[in-house]
């Protein structure tokens, strides 16, 4: 069993509480819009980190994280991006990849809207959008997700709500 917490957008905001949802966790995957290498060091103290840069991340975060990365865990194909569009309605170029080889999860911020669903047009994919963790962004609440992957299935998903954007 992986556990994994999720989380995007914190824009240089690392909210305390995330340590202890996080606590026990094997892996952190961030979708996105880090703002600074300090969060990163942050996270990487409750569990190694493995993300995508935002279109907000300078070229420090930028050469530490790809755009996009695709890969398997216990047989489930997942694809994480920062910009993605929302479910059942991807940005260019993601739709023509997601038409032809859809991930079993595909994994995305940007929008800072909390969003989980099964694209039942492509194979049931997975959609997740953990919403915005940081304190900058249209988002109401700031949200994160936690989840486990055990024998080839998403396990426990569990949203998180950290407060009000402002707080």
């Amino acid at each position: 069993m992986i556990k994994v917490g999720l989380i995007s957008d914190t824009h240089s905001y690392f909210d305390p509480q995330i340590r202890d949802f996080f606590d026990g966790r094997d892996e952190i995957w961030h979708a996105g819009d880090f703002g600074t290498l300090e969060v990163v060091d942050q996270l990487n103290e409750i569990a190694p980190v493995k993300g995508v840069h935002g279109n907000i991340d300078g070229q420090a975060i930028r050469r530490e994280f790809p755009a996009h990365q695709r890969f398997e865990i216990d047989g489930i194909n997942f694809w994480m991006t920062h910009i993605g569009g929302t479910l059942g309605r991807y940005c260019l170029p993601i739709r023509e990849e997601i038409a032809e080889s859809p991930p079993d999860v595909f994994i995305c911020g940007h929008s800072h809207i909390l969003k989980i669903g099964r694209d039942q047009d492509h194979d049931k994919m997975l959609f997740i959008n953990p919403g915005a963790a940081g304190r900058h962004g249209v988002q109401i609440y700031r949200t994160c997700v936690r989840f486990t992957i055990q024998d080839g299935t998403i396990e426990n998903v569990e949203v998180i709500n950290l407060g009000k954007r402002g707080e």
